[in-house]
């Protein structure tokens, strides 16, 4: 990731609280070439972020096809995550999305917009969002109705 994306995400999580520390797994790109179709890439990709699941988490799968949400219902929903103990997997794919595998391990299947983002902004975007969400709960200055 380029260091913008770094520094953001960085940022975003020093301000959440230690009850809602965020971890980033990255998980390498399958390969794709010319002569190799991207369903192979896709599969090898949903592999890695399966593995990389705990087997009681409650899954996110970021998808184009989710249900889109507001911010408010955001901090809702991460308010009863909260007290439901869960920890969360929120997956971000690839440049071709998530593999079927993935997308059927999910509990829920949320889409951040009907447009098409680059990679490295949804991993800002999200961040920024899960603060608002908590600054929300938390009655934090910073989200501003």
């Amino acid at each position: 990731m380029p260091d913008w994306v770094n520094s953001g995400c960085l940022e975003y999580s020093k301000r959440m609280p230690p009850e809602l520390r965020i971890k980033t797994i990255e998980i390498p790109l399958g390969a794709r070439g010319k002569s190799q179709s991207s369903s192979k890439a896709i599969e090898a990709e949903g592999q890695g972020i399966l593995k990389a699941i705990g087997e009681k988490d409650f899954v996110i799968a970021l998808d184009v096809l989710g249900k889109t949400m507001s911010t408010a219902k955001l901090a809702s929903n991460l308010a009863k995550w909260q007290m439901d103990g869960y920890d969360i997997s929120l997956l971000i794919g690839g440049p071709d999305g998530l593999s079927a595998a993935c997308l059927n391990r999910a509990n829920m299947c949320w889409s951040l917009s009907d447009l098409t983002l680059p990679h490295p902004l949804v991993r800002i975007l999200l961040m920024e969002q899960l603060y608002r969400a908590w600054s929300i709960n938390a009655n934090h200055p910073y989200h501003r109705n």
